[in-house]
Order: structure tokens, then C-alpha cells, then sequence
């Protein structure tokens, strides 16, 4: 179920909030289930509760709620007639949760939701472009409004809106008359164009992150006072909703002003004064679109014939009409749960429910791909009744959400007699989540402050170690808090239980707590991470971090970090660790995320057999976490002096092509100002595919180079002037990202770079790294093999690196079934110069290098999907030409298109593909109206299996590699880094020759027994001093 899916990842999607989301038209779309009630109007049947000191009116911003919720949730359709309701679905989840928590925490006395009407309101008089840039709603979306506010009439909620006035109004004209008369408002919104109403007596709350927002966080996010935001946005614009504002004033530079001048008027009034140039001619040119952009951007607080906020007097739900909306709108799980706490029987679930439009099993006879081999796991669904998988998830939903959070019951453990019975209820049990809070993200470098314990679901305990006051003496040092377990002491006690091979640990990213304990000699076994196993059920159904996590599975929104190290010490932001955060509240989180922990286990454990997904987590998974930990604690060596000299001759370099890019330009501009690169390409050069953006300045986008120089149609001076500028741009982002940048990440401790892989970042097994992201060094050209050279073995060793030859390549010749392919890889010939070959009648004898660079352009970029356009650009062809190549390629090859073709139609069937060995990547919005966005994830859906089936077989053979290398009497040789398809290992020099037979033996076996591929892998390895020369 989705309850509480709505967090942190859909307040980053929709961080503007409603504004910023679609334009509001259509939002009045009647429907055969649903009539609208007439606007203004509430229901007379309440009796009135009059507005007194004391009263406390809650105003819901409907339509925030709306695009939060329809962006949260995949496409959900109703089973008995398809009509989408996710947004329904969304919505009544949030709205139940509110009226829930809003009982126990503030009581309002009123309650409302305050929704746009959707027709012209009268801003659009004032200014005809007002949101006119704004897309029509999307098509599934359009029908669930109507059902929305019949939601909240069911709720027994009073549903308001008004023609002509925007929702935002009418919540300015209702706090501005409850506080006149002595009552309080909370406005539950984030919608940054509320924040001017902020006042005494009136608040925000963001619901889907429990924050309250008052004059300190409006000072925060606009650096002025609630009473100054319309004055700033005057200036700044607002592109969502078409405000114009004063061009290039952005909200920080509106804000200095505003500051400085006081007000708005003050500040065009005295516009001559201001010293900047530019600054001081915008604002007077543009003086009188500021004082429009005030008129739209400020609120009404007066508007007429409102309905009387006296009608909003809190209601008690009517259980029957909600539980009859709710199993009409065939929310199964929904309905039962509200039924059980409204005490009302919940009527008996329907066949299907929503969400079953997700397929969660291969369908018979439908959606099959062609020529993808069965995977080792199976996809059938199994029964139902006690005793089974799908009895397990539900009871072990229940134990996770049965008991309610608690965050006051927590403990603080202060004594070693404490720890010790902690320790021992956690041995007894048999299981404990456990987690490690330090000083720093970094866990070669982080302090432990503390660590925390869960034994049961709201049973769960903070060990505080290290917090400190921080300044506290002459030298700075911190000063330890009383009432503390030493560190020593502690660990002496923890370490049995978490080297105890009888004892669960469950940690969530438990890789950091294996390497922050290891640094004290504790190796954590065994153990289970939730991250990892929400990352082998739901890749690609959402973030995997926990309080996402525990808002979509537990309905529970976590304390975030940033607010707890609010209460830490330190002046600055980036002083403020968790070792100065007060222990009481540095409990609560810690404690916290145990409870979470733990309750997430037991609710996904059971899961991984139910959906068949448990070999995934177990063979590719969890067995990874001590080999990457490893990896990241042994680093790698760089050479200082070499990247310093790579560092003068790339700044050499750069200017003289900055040099050369002024002499072709005839005079000097400055080349990182997008501005300035824009009027120079367009306005002087004249250069076509220029796009100007709303404030008129030419679009720089990352790509706009690019696109220039694979224009055939540009002069000669031009594109030469164009590659310039892209060797340019390269040399300096070189030198800032690498030869200027790693010397820093160079630990003082070890001497080594240690760099940090992510486990569950991408959908398809890959891995990613870190601080440094080493994976992004260019390996193609010159400049990005150079710096290669800068990673250099140890004293009296060598770097071995070993890479799979077109392992992607090979997968899918194997998947796809494709003969030629299959025949050229078992043949060793360069498979390229084969499809060439194949494709353009070429004798392998005489194939030249341009042939076989088309060729090989193909062949990989078929696997990503590429289209005409693509192609024709990557090799500088026209698009017909291109056409003609991609055709003729499926001509040569079917089944490739058989494979796509099958692929695409299992992806639209089951909302997922799998990988060789049985890993999902899903893809929920697949079956999306949207042609653009359907696109994307069919071509995605594509890849996927071959991309995630590369990644398996990779991390397979780093799982085996350690255990292979110490039977092999190679256990001085260290698994150093994984880039793309290659593995770099550092050996005594002695013993190179013996790591690259082990590693390659490993490698190129590392898909058997399960799976057993019918064309050879091929692994190069090679040994040097550096990694260039070893690759």
C-alpha cells in the first residue's frame, strides 16, 4: 500500500508547491461518480462555531495537496473501470493523516480546504500573460479533481473556493479576519507565496515534513521578514506563474535591496542612486512592470462573499459516507484501515483493489520477451493462506505497524549496567538494529558520538558517547557532557553482541557502520540492511533512504537531520555536528532511526520471499557490503607532483585556446558567463538553434556546444571557433574536477584517496562513487588518460587492472539471441568490423577505421535506445542517412528488434523488467499518456535488463574475488576500485602475473552456475606502475 509515500522526495519534486505544478484550468472537470458542489458554499447542516480567543483554524491548501499527491504515487487506475484515482488515493492519505495527527498535537477548532476554482481570476486583468505560460494538467489527472473535493466533502471537511479568486486569497482574507478576532491560523502548505502571511497568530506546516514554518524560516529562504516577501518577489519575478519581476534580479540581490531601501517604492523612487550600472538602468527601465508583479503577487485579504470561516467548526467524520467513498473509489486497504479506527466494521474487501493496476506477476500468455532466458528465480505469484510468503508480509506489517511511535519512551543509556542489559535483551531476542552516529559522513574520518539499539518495534535506545560542549577550553577542544559511557568502555561491551554469529544486526546503509566500527576493530556479522532490500524489491519505484522509506511503509514522518543539528554548537552551519547536538534530542533522532530500522525489516524481510526477490538481495546484495567496505578502507594512491604538473600544463593549455577563441572572436569576453557566451553566439555570431529564456537572455545550456559543433551547416571559422571553445571547457573542468580537486581527498592518516560507492544509486545494479566520483574521468581522450597516470601503486607494487571486453554486448547478443553476434564473440573477430561488415558489405580485410567507428556508434547506441536524430549527430551525418543505418542494422540483426519489441510489451504488462538473474528494475509510469515521457522509459525498459544484467555479473565477481585471492596465496593483493566494467587491484610486484590469472578466472566465470551464457566473456588485464598504463 502507499500510505504514507509522500515525504521528502515528493516536497523536492514539487518544492514551489501548487504554483509551480500545472496551470489550474480544467480543474472543475465534472464526472459521472462525482457532482461538484456549487462554489462558496458550505454545508448548512453544521451549526456555526463562532470565531473567539483562543480559536485555532487550520486552512488546508487543497490544490498543494493535489500535485503532491498526484506526483508521489505511480499511475493508479480504479480495476473496475480504469479511471485513474492515484491522486484520489494520495490525497485521502494525507487528509486522514492530518486530521489524525492534528487531534493529538494542536486541536484545531476549525478546519478547511481551501481550493482554486480554475477560472480566470482577477489578476488576469492586470497583467493578460499572468500564468499563461502554464501546461494544461495532465489528462490523467484531469478527472480525479472533481473526485478529490468529493473526498473531502466525505471526510465531512468543508470544501471552499470562489470564482475569480485564487485559493491563496481566500486563506490571506480568512487569517486575516480569525487573528483580528483573537483566534490563531495554521496554514498547511509549503507554497512559498503564502509566506507574506506569516504574522503572530499565523504559521505554515508542511505536513509531509511536520515543519512548522514561521518569520525565522521566511527569513531563512527570502533573507527578509514575512512583511517584505511581496516586495522581493516583486523584484525577483516568478517564472511558474509568468510574474515578470525586474530582469536578472534574482530573490538574494531583490532581498539585499529591499534591506538596504526599506520597501519597494523607496527603493524606484531612489533607483539613480544604485552604484551598479545594469543594476541601476533595469530597475528603472523596468520600474513599472515591478509595481505590476506587486499587484499579482500580493494577496487579497478581502475578498467578498466568502463563506464565514464560522462554518469550518471541526466535524466529527461520518463513518458510514467515508467507508462508502472510499470502497467506491476500491481502496481495500485504505478503507479497512480507517475503518478500524473510526470502530466501524469495514466491508469486505472487493476482488481487486487499486493498485492492482501495478501487475505484480507476469500475466499468462501476455507481456513474454522473447528469447530472455527464464530467470533462476521465477516470477510466479504464490498462494495465499497461512503458512505462506503472503501471509508473512502481513504479519509482518503488522509487528512494524502495529505499535504506535513513541518517541518520548525511548531510553537513554548512561550506564554500563544499562548497555549490559541492553546488550543481553538484543542477544536473547536474536536480532537488533543497530546504528552508529558520528562527526562526519565520512567514515574513514567520522568520531563515533554515539550509537543506538532497537529490540523491538518502539523499543529502542541511545548509548551517547562523544557529545561535547564544543569551545569549551582555550584551545577550542570539546569539552565531554556528563552523564556519558566512555568510548572504550562501550565498544568493550558492544563488541560481542555485534561479532555474535548468533545475533541478527539490521542496519539501514549498514556499509558506513561497518566501516566507522571497523576503524575501532569490530567486524559487524551477520547482518541484514533494509536499504539493500528495498533496493532489490522497488528499484525504481522511489528513493530507498530511510524516512523515505519509513513515510511510504510505516506512515511515519522521521526527524530530519538538518533539524536536529539545529540544536547543536557552533555559529556556523558547517561547524554544527552531531557530537554538539544536546543528548535528549540527539536521542530521539538516534533512537529513532533504530525504531525505524528494525520495523522496516520486519515488514521487508518477509516481502523478499513473497515477491521472489530474496536470491537477488542475498547472491548480489548483501554479500557486496563487506567487499565494497574493504574496497573503500584500502583507497588508493595518487602522486602529487603529477597532478600538479597535469594541473599547469591543462591551465597552459586552456589559455591558449582562450587566447586563440579571442583572436578568432575578434576581441575578449568572458567565457564562463553564460550571459556573455549567449550574446556572443547569437547576437554576434548569429548562430542558429539559439532560444532565448523569459528574462531574454540566450539559453547556455550544458549541451548548446555540442549541438553547435555537430552542425554541418556552420562556417568553417565557426566550428573551428565552437571546438575551441569545447577543448576550452574541457581543460577547465579537468583541472577544477580532478587535478586541482583530488589532492584534497588525499587523508592525511593513510596517505591514500578513499573513495565513497553507493550501493542502491542507480535502478540497475551499477554502482556509483564519490567524493571523488572517480567513474567520470574521461578515458577517450588524451587529457583524462593523463590524469589515469596520477594513480600510482604503492612502494614495491603494482595496479593490475581488469576489464570486461563488451560485456554489454555480449549480454545481449545472449539475450536477444542474435546469431552473427553470438558467432563473431565465439570466434574472437573485432565485433565491430563484423557489423560492419554485415551491415555495409565491407570484407573484414579492407574494413577501414571510419567504417568500423560507424559501426561500433551503432552497436551501442541501439542498446540505449538511440534514435535517428541521436545517431545522425554523433557521427555527423544527415538524419536520413542515419535512418538508413539503424534500419538496415535491424535488417541484418531481427532479433534485436524482437527483443525490443518483447521487451517494450513485458515492460507495459508487468511494469517492470528483470536482469538475467532475476533483479527488477520497474517502471511504474510506463504506461503514461504522456508520448515524450513514455518514450524515455521504453527505451530505458530496454536497456535495463542488459545494463543490470552487466552490472550483476560485475558485482558477482567482486562478491567472489576476496575468498578466490586467499585460496590463491594472494591475500597481500587488495581490491582497490570498480569503474564501468573494470576492476583495479593493487599486488606485490612479484605476484602480478598469479592476481591476473585469479582475477580473470573469476571474472569471466563470475555468471555461473547461474546463469550460463552462450557466447564467451573476455576479461584484459594487464599490470603497471599507474592505472593508465595498466588499463
Amino acid at each position: 500500500m502507499f500510505v504514507g509515500s509522500l515525504g521528502q522526495a515528493v516536497a523536492s519534486r514539487t518544492s514551489a508547491g501548487r504554483r509551480s505544478a500545472y496551470s489550474p484550468r480544467l480543474m472543475r472537470t465534472s464526472q459521472p461518480t462525482s457532482q461538484s458542489a456549487p462554489p462558496a458554499t458550505a454545508d448548512a447542516s453544521n451549526e456555526p462555531v463562532p470565531i473567539v480567543k483562543g480559536s485555532h483554524v487550520y486552512l488546508i491548501d487543497g490544490s498543494g495537496y493535489i500535485f503532491r499527491a498526484f506526483h508521489a504515487l505511480p499511475p493508479l487506475t480504479r480495476p473496475s473501470d480504469g479511471l485513474p484515482v492515484g491522486a484520489v488515493h494520495g490525497f485521502c492519505t494525507m487528509l486522514w493523516k492530518l486530521l489524525q495527527e492534528s487531534k493529538v498535537s494542536e486541536a484545531p477548532t476549525h478546519l478547511a480546504v481551501i481550493f482554486d476554482a480554475g477560472r480566470e481570476t482577477f489578476r488576469n486583468k492586470v497583467y493578460d500573460k499572468y500564468k499563461a505560460n502554464r501546461p494544461p494538467p495532465p489528462d490523467e489527472l484531469v478527472p480525479q479533481f472533481a473526485l478529490i473535493r468529493d473526498a473531502v466533502r466525505a471526510f465531512n471537511v468543508p470544501c471552499i473556493e470562489l470564482d475569480g479568486y485564487e485559493a491563496d486569497d481566500l486563506i490571506a482574507t480568512y487569517a486575516r479576519d480569525v487573528v483580528n478576532r483573537g483566534g490563531d491560523v495554521t496554514i498547511v502548505s509549503s507554497d512559498k507565496d503564502l509566506m507574506q502571511l506569516i504574522r503572530p497568530g499565523v504559521v505554515m506546516l508542511d505536513g509531509m515534513k511536520a515543519k512548522k514554518i514561521g518569520r525565522d524560516e521566511v527569513l531563512e529562504k527570502f533573507g527578509v521578514p514575512p512583511e517584505k516577501v511581496v516586495d522581493v518577489q516583486s523584484l525577483a519575478g516568478d517564472s511558474t506563474d509568468n510574474v515578470p519581476g525586474v530582469p536578472g534580479i534574482g530573490v538574494k540581490t531583490a532581498a539585499e535591496l529591499i534591506n538596504e531601501y526599506g520597501d519597494l517604492d523607496t527603493l524606484l523612487d531612489r533607483a539613480g542612486e544604485i552604484k551598479q550600472p545594469k543594476r541601476r538602468e533595469k530597475l528603472i527601465e523596468f520600474a513599472e512592470q515591478a509595481r505590476i508583479s506587486r499587484e499579482l503577487v500580493k494577496l487579497m485579504d478581502t475578498v467578498p462573499d466568502a463563506v464565514p470561516v464560522e462554518s469550518f467548526g471541526l466535524r466529527e467524520v461520518n463513518a458510514d459516507a467515508l467507508i462508502e467513498f472510499l470502497r467506491l473509489m476500491e481502496f481495500n486497504t485504505l478503507t479497512r484501515r480507517i475503518a478500524e479506527k473510526l470502530g466501524v466494521e469495514a466491508p469486505a474487501p472487493l476482488e481487486a483493489s487499486v493498485g492492482s493496476s501495478i501487475a505484480k506477476a507476469k500475466p499468462k500468455g501476455t507481456g513474454e520477451a522473447p528469447h530472455a532466458p527464464p530467470s533462476p528465480m521465477g516470477t510466479a505469484t504464490p498462494p495465499e493462506g497461512l503458512g505462506t510468503p503472503r501471509s508473512g508480509v502481513e504479519a509482518g506489517r503488522s509487528a512494524a505497524r502495529g505499535v504506535a511511535f513513541d518517541r518520548a519512551a525511548y531510553k537513554t543509556i548512561t550506564t554500563l549496567e544499562d548497555l549490559e542489559a541492553w546488550v543481553s535483551m538484543a542477544r536473547s531476542s536474536g536480532r537488533v538494529a543497530f546504528g552508529a552516529m558520528t562527526t562526519s559522513l565520512d567514515a574513514m574520518q567520522a568520531e563515533v558520538v554515539g550509537v543506538s539499539m532497537a529490540v523491538a518495534a518502539g523499543a529502542a535506545c541511545y548509548v551517547p558517547i562523544g557529545h561535547g560542549k564544543i569551545g569549551a577550553d582555550l584551545f577550542g577542544e570539546s569539552a565531554q557532557l556528563p552523564g556519558q559511557i566512555g568510548l572504550r568502555d562501550a565498544l568493550q561491551r558492544l563488541k560481542p553482541l555485534l561479532d555474535d554469529p548468533f545475533t541478527l544486526k539490521i542496519g539501514h546503509d549498514l556499509k558506513f557502520d561497518a566501516l566507522v566500527m571497523a576503524q575501532h576493530g569490530i567486524a559487524i556479522a551477520p547482518f541484514d540492511d533494509t536499504m539493500l532490500m528495498s533496493y532489490a524489491l522497488d528499484a525504481g519505484r522511489g528513493g530507498h533512504g530511510l524516512s523515505e522509506l519509513a513515510e511510504r511503509h510505516l506512515g511515519h514522518l522521521c526527524l530530519s537531520m538538518e533539524d536536529v543539528l539545529a540544536h547543536s554548537a557552533g555559529a556556523k552551519k558547517s561547524a554544527k555536528t552531531f557530537a554538539g547536538v544536546p543528548i535528549d534530542k540527539a536521542a530521539e533522532y538516534a533512537a529513532e532511526v533504530a525504531d525505524v530500522t528494525l520495523r522496516l525489516w520486519s515488514l521487508l524481510k518477509p516481502r523478499l520471499a513473497a515477491e521472489r526477490v530474496a536470491t537477488v538481495y542475498e547472491t548480489l546484495e548483501r554479500p557486496l557490503i563487506p567487499v565494497i567496505a574493504a574496497m573503500e578502507r584500502d583507497g588508493i594512491k595518487v602522486d602529487r607532483e603529477i597532478l600538479s604538473r597535469l594541473s599547469g600544463a591543462f591551465a597552459q593549455r586552456a589559455a591558449e585556446h582562450e587566447a586563440l577563441i579571442y583572436e578568432l572572436a575578434g576581441h575578449k569576453f568572458n567565457l564562463g558567463s553564460p550571459k556573455q557566451l549567449g550574446a556572443f553566439l547569437f547576437d554576434t555570431l548569429k548562430l542558429p538553434g539559439g532560444k532565448k529564456t523569459k528574462t531574454g537572455q540566450w539559453e547556455t545550456r550544458a549541451g548548446l556546444l555540442d549541438d553547435l559543433a555537430q552542425n554541418e551547416d556552420l562556417p568553417p571559422d565557426a566550428r573551428r571557433l565552437i571546438d575551441t571553445m569545447l577543448q576550452w571547457r574541457q581543460l577547465t573542468k579537468l583541472r577544477s574536477t580532478y587535478t586541482d580537486a583530488l589532492p584534497d581527498f588525499v587523508q592525511a592518516r593513510t596517505g591514500r584517496i578513499h573513495t565513497r560507492y553507493a550501493l542502491a544509486a542507480t535502478t540497475t545494479g551499477r554502482l556509483s562513487s564519490s567524493d571523488p566520483n572517480l567513474q567520470n574521468i574521461p578515458i577517450r581522450t588524451k587529457e583524462g588518460r593523463e590524469i589515469r597516470t596520477a594513480f600510482i601503486a604503492d612502494a614495491g607494487c603494482r595496479l593490475v587492472s581488469a576489464d570486461y571486453s563488451q560485456i554489454e554486448l555480449r549480454v545481449l547478443a545472449h539475450i536477444a539471441n542474435i546469431p552473427q553476434l553470438k558467432t563473431a564473440f565465439a570466434e574472437g573477430l573485432d565485433i565491430h568490423a563484423m557489423t560492419a561488415s554485415e551491415m555495409f558489405g565491407v570484407p573484414l580485410k579492407e574494413m577501414t577505421g571510419e567504417v568500423r567507428r560507424r559501426a561500433k556508434a551503432i552497436n551501442f547506441g541501439i542498446i540505449y535506445g538511440i534514435s535517428a536524430f541521436g545517431l545522425a549527430n554523433q557521427l555527423g551525418i544527415s538524419r536520413e542517412e542515419a535512418g538508413a543505418y539503424i534500419k538496415t542494422y535491424f535488417e541484418r540483426f531481427p532479433g534485436i528488434r524482437d527483443y525490443m519489441e518483447g521487451t517494450k510489451a513485458f515492460a507495459h504488462a508487468n511494469g517492470y523488467v528483470e536482469t538475467i538473474f532475476g533483479r527488477r528494475i520497474h517502471y511504474p509510469e510506463i504506461n503514461t499518456k504522456n508520448p515524450s515521457m513514455r518514450g524515455f522509459l521504453e527505451r530505458a525498459a530496454i536497456n535495463a535488463p542488459i545494463q543490470g544484467s552487466a552490472a550483476d555479473i560485475i558485482r558477482r565477481a567482486m562478491i567472489r574475488v576476496p575468498e578466490a585471492l586467499e585460496d590463491a596465496g594472494l591475500s597481500e593483493a587488495r581490491m582497490l576500485l570498480q569503474v564501468h566494467d573494470e576492476l583495479v587491484f593493487e599486488v606485490p610486484t612479484g605476484k602480478a602475473d598469479a592476481l591476473i590469472e585469479t582475477a580473470r578466472s573469476v571474472m569471466e566465470r563470475a555468471a555461473e552456475p547461474a546463469v550460463r551464457l552462450s557466447v564467451p566473456i573476455h576479461v584484459d588485464a594487464k599490470a603497471a606502475g599507474n592505472w593508465e598504463a595498466a588499463h
